[in-house]
Order: C-alpha cells, then sequence, then structure tokens
C-alpha cells in the first residue's frame, strides 16, 4: 500500500460510537412511559419491515427526512408535538448518555488511544440530534483530537468538503485517516476523498472495529 501509513482513526458517531435507535427501542419505551413493543421499526436490523428505511437506502428521502418522520410519529405516541430529533433523541436518551456507548466503541477508542492513534470524529448532526449537553456529559470524548460536526459547518458527508475539514483539524492528509461510518454513501464519499473507510455494520460491530484497528496493526482484544 502507497501513501502515508495510517495515523487516524476517523468516526461517525451516531450508529457507530452509539448504538442505533433501533437498538435502543426498551430504552426509549420505558423512558417515554410506552408499552414493551410499542416501537416496531427496526431500520437495518430487518429492512423488509421497514419502507420508510428502503426509501431511504434508495435515496429516496435523505437520512434527515427518515429521522423527521419518526420524530413526528414518535412525538404523536406520547401526546406531543415532536419536529426536530433531537426532541426524540434527548427524550429518549439524554439522561443517561453512557448507557448507549458501544462497549465495542470504547474499548476500540481507548486501545486505538493508547497506541496514539489520533482521534476525530465525522458528524452530520452531533449537536443537532443529540444537543451539546450530551457530548459533555461523555468523559470518553475527551480522548478525541477534533469534532467536525455538520450541525456548525453545514457541510454534510458524502460532500468532498465535509472529509477535508476533518483532515485539516488533525493536520493530516486524508491517506493517513481510517474513516469508519454505517452508511455506505458516506464511506463512499470518504473513498473518493482519499480516505480509508471500513463500512460499519451496526449488526456486527466487534467484526467492524476489528477490521478499523487492524489497519493500525491493532486488536480488538
Amino acid at each position: 500500500m502507497s501513501g502515508p501509513s495510517p495515523n487516524a482513526l476517523v468516526l461517525d458517531f451516531g450508529g457507530v460510537v452509539t448504538r442505533t435507535l433501533f437498538e435502543t427501542h426498551p430504552l426509549t419505551e420505558h423512558a417515554l412511559g410506552l408499552k414493551p413493543g410499542t416501537l416496531n421499526w427496526r431500520g437495518p436490523f430487518d429492512p423488509a419491515s421497514d419502507a420508510l428505511w428502503r426509501s431511504m437506502q434508495a435515496d429516496e428521502i435523505s437520512e434527515r427526512d427518515y429521522w423527521k418522520t419518526r420524530t413526528r410519529e414518535v412525538g404523536r405516541l406520547v401526546g406531543e408535538d415532536w419536529r426536530d430529533m433531537s426532541t426524540l433523541v434527548q427524550r429518549a436518551r439524554g439522561a443517561e448518555p453512557q448507557a448507549v456507548i458501544r462497549p465495542e466503541a470504547e474499548q476500540a477508542i481507548r486501545t486505538a488511544h493508547e497506541a496514539g492513534v489520533r482521534l476525530a470524529i465525522l458528524s452530520n448532526e452531533l449537536d443537532l440530534f443529540y444537543g451539546k449537553s450530551f457530548r459533555e456529559r461523555l468523559p470518553l470524548l475527551a480522548l478525541f483530537d477534533a469534532i467536525v460536526d455538520a450541525t456548525y459547518t453545514k457541510v454534510l458527508k458524502p460532500d468532498r468538503q465535509a472529509y477535508a475539514m476533518v483532515g485539516e483539524a488533525l493536520k493530516l492528509p486524508l491517506p493517513a485517516c481510517v474513516f469508519v461510518d454505517d452508511q455506505k454513501r458516506n464511506v463512499d464519499g470518504a473513498i473518493a476523498a482519499g480516505m480509508l473507510a471500513v463500512h460499519f455494520d451496526v449488526a456486527q460491530p466487534a467484526r467492524s472495529y476489528a477490521e478499523a484497528l487492524g489497519s493500525f496493526g491493532l486488536t480488538l482484544s
């Protein structure tokens, strides 16, 4: 492999660092006082039963449109008018941010940090969806050298400039960065921009993190 050796691990946030909302339906139902089993949309865990998810994957609607619809649906279930996904996320999981962090993510992040690998987050909607106070209550994020959030930059993946911004923040060439995202379009964008990339499988997080760490000669023990 030509070019600079990998020196930075760049992670998407939702789905990669945290468990997806699909995986935490029981936590959401408990937090909102809903009957267990009320939330039955499963996205990538059962695409056949989630027509809206299939529409998003086919680029008929955006990821933000998908979550806007789900937010309004859940809001109606509790008798409220929710228009912003941040309302859903903060009501569903804001009280216990650590409870939704993937254990594989924490292990991989700490392994990379201890080995001297630079760390960054490149997100389309970190503070927009989660709220700034959410990440301020996650000590794990103190290990990151840079957080590039389109909530503020307004440049969404897979725009090439989004990847350039994280390279600039790290002061590294993009070929020295290994990017991890659960959306294939964002992975394809990273590769086109010159990064190494791993398509994160939310159903097999340990395998995906092992693949990412393997780029640095590290293992997920």
